[in-house]
């Protein structure tokens, strides 16, 4: 696992799918502390044709209603919930790191290992 400062996991996000997991900032009592997710920054994969149709993807409409960077949280989104999240930088372990460029690569990723998940194995995922 490696932690990273919010600069390092911008420019990481801009450029990979990243796995990572985080302690959760809202504790909810039927779930664990911490949560993987799998996410990215990079609006060239993202605001693609095959991004707007794999993620659902569509640009963000409005910023937050607060600072993030002063909270010390980095906006990504969610691969797995198919929305922008904030998620807090003090409290993430980089697991996994996948280029996004070429494209072409990615996207075969992608159809191996993602495509076929089903709900089960997403929140297998998410929870483990």
């Amino acid at each position: 696992m490696i932690r990273v400062s919010l600069q390092g996991l911008r420019n990481l996000c801009e450029t990979n799918l990243v796995e990572l997991k985080f302690i959760r900032r809202v504790k909810l009592t039927d779930r664990l502390p911490t949560r993987r997710m799998l996410c990215t920054r990079d609006l060239r994969l993202l605001d693609s044709d095959l991004g707007r149709k794999a993620f659902n993807f569509n640009l963000p409409q409005h910023p937050p209603p607060y600072d993030a960077v002063s909270k010390n949280l980095l906006t990504v989104f969610d691969i797995i919930y198919q929305d922008w999240r904030n998620i807090p930088v003090e409290s993430v372990a980089v697991l996994v790191a996948v280029p996004t460029n070429p494209q072409k690569k990615f996207w075969e990723y992608f159809d191996t290992r993602l495509r076929t998940m089903t709900k089960t194995q997403k929140k297998d995922f998410i929870n483990k």
